[in-house]
């Protein structure tokens, strides 16, 4: 494939794991962002502590560390990485709860996909903690919104992007 197709994809079109062995282990970092709206009233519950499962936050943290250790297992052409580090964080709003994933690694190829699993199963035990409060809730604007290290270099995202 060019240097700009799909390198997920063999010359017959077929899936195939990309060969990371010819490459140099270096330190690759990512960040992803996400968002979980919802009521003002669940936001202020989480923020006081009073959602009836427990610790909304703290759980929430723990899942998405764990998923980003599980990433390969659910992605399936994603390679198993050595996490050196992850990260999760919140910020509460009047009606909804940012979730920030960092992740670090000193490996072959890099760790998008770690941080996007770690915001995401973040935002949806967010959701799963909060449900029987508000089943309204939205979860949007996943996104990575930085890489740094291997061979394509730095990544960020415009504010607008």
């Amino acid at each position: 494939m060019s240097e700009r197709g799909f390198t997920h994809l063999d010359s017959d079109g077929r899936a195939r794991m990309v060969d990371v062995t010819p490459k140099e282990p270096s330190h690759r970092r990512a960040v992803a962002r996400g968002r979980v709206n919802m009521t003002p009233e669940t936001a202020s519950a989480v923020a006081q502590g009073a959602i009836k499962k427990g610790d909304v936050l703290a759980v929430a943290r723990v899942a998405g560390i764990q998923a980003a250790k599980r990433t390969s297992d659910l992605l399936p052409l994603c390679h198993p990485l050595m996490v050196g580090a992850v990260t999760v964080n919140f910020e509460i709003s009047d009606a909804s709860i940012e979730v920030e994933a960092a992740v670090d690694t000193f490996d072959r190829t890099g760790v998008e996909m770690e941080a996007l699993t770690a915001c995401s199963v973040a935002a949806l035990t967010i959701y799963d903690m909060c449900k029987s409060m508000d089943r309204s809730m939205v979860i949007d604007a996943v996104a990575l919104w930085e890489k740094t290290g291997g061979r394509s270099g730095t990544y960020r995202r415009l504010d607008d992007a």
